[in-house]
């Protein structure tokens, strides 16, 4: 009986202190699931891939050349001629991967299959998103959408540098959206964004005036309608991490000279988010 009695104290306060101690924060997990079962199959999902692509990118963020950081990227062999590229334009940002602190993770269903979108902030002062999809068995990050590659850098372009056409991945910003919204065209703004900062935008492009009636319009219009909504692309749950008001873009911008003066065309709205798919992310009416 005393043996019982001293066994069953020691459970107890064993129990006690275990609820005593803090506990470590727990990544808040979004999904666009619309049922249990769906919910439930991407909460299993998320606990399997968030430690796998958590390898992956200390990895990545350790490598320190391109051959390195390629194995650990999706479409290595594709994706290999525009690393090369980005980093010989542009500084590489060092991240040291145990100064990072996983804030969110989440499933979002794009058009080829689940990809896990992951949000980190850092001892550093950077913060920033990561996307990985699986390819084969492996789930590898989405280079792209990490670093916002564009074919030249948004400010050299600007300035008159490089090929006179390109993609870019940038931020946009509709002006006077209240004033003009029965205009027949949206009047925007595309800015650069800056890797770490989320909440801060780069260099700013002159005004473009796209109609409304035409396909980049609607998309632009469907876009930041979903914005003002609180709503996000393919219906993700993701916390918005652009500045207020923006939204993710991926662009083709011709520039070109009339009259002695620099100027820029907007070509077309490729999607209306930053991932590596070619889905522009809303919904838009024929």
């Amino acid at each position: 009986m005393g043996w019982l009695v001293f066994i069953t104290l020691i459970v107890v306060a064993s129990q006690h202190l275990w609820r005593a101690q803090p506990q470590s924060p727990v990544p808040s997990i979004g999904t666009n699931a619309e049922n249990a079962e769906d919910l439930a199959s991407d909460r299993a999902l998320v606990s399997e891939a968030t430690p796998l692509c958590n390898q992956v990118l200390a990895g990545y963020l350790a490598a320190r050349t391109p051959e390195q950081r390629n194995q650990f990227v999706l479409q290595p062999i594709v994706t290999a001629a525009r690393m090369a590229r980005y980093y010989a334009e542009n500084s590489s940002t060092n991240i040291d991967p145990k100064n990072l602190k996983l804030t969110h993770s989440s499933i979002v269903h794009l058009p080829n299959g689940p990809a896990l979108e992951t949000h980190w902030s850092s001892s550093d002062g950077y913060e920033f998103d990561t996307v990985f999809m699986k390819e084969g068995d492996e789930w590898l990050l989405d280079w792209d959408h990490f670093v916002r590659y564009s074919d030249t850098p948004w400010p050299l372009f600007l300035a008159g540098s490089g090929e006179a056409a390109g993609e870019f991945r940038l931020l946009a910003r509709e002006r006077l959206a209240d004033e003009r919204k029965h205009e027949d065209a949206i009047s925007i703004v595309l800015c650069a964004p800056r890797f770490g900062y989320s909440m801060e935008t780069g260099f700013e492009s002159p005004e473009f005036l796209v109609s409304r009636n035409t396909k980049n319009g609607r998309l632009l219009d469907a876009a930041f309608k979903l914005i003002r909504e609180d709503k996000r692309v393919f219906g993700a749950k993701y916390p918005n991490n652009n500045p207020d008001g923006f939204i993710r873009l991926r662009v083709k911008i011709r520039r070109f000279e009339q009259d002695g003066e620099r100027r820029f065309e907007l070509l077309e709205v490729v999607a209306c988010h930053w991932y590596s798919v070619t889905a522009p992310g809303v919904e838009i009416s024929e």
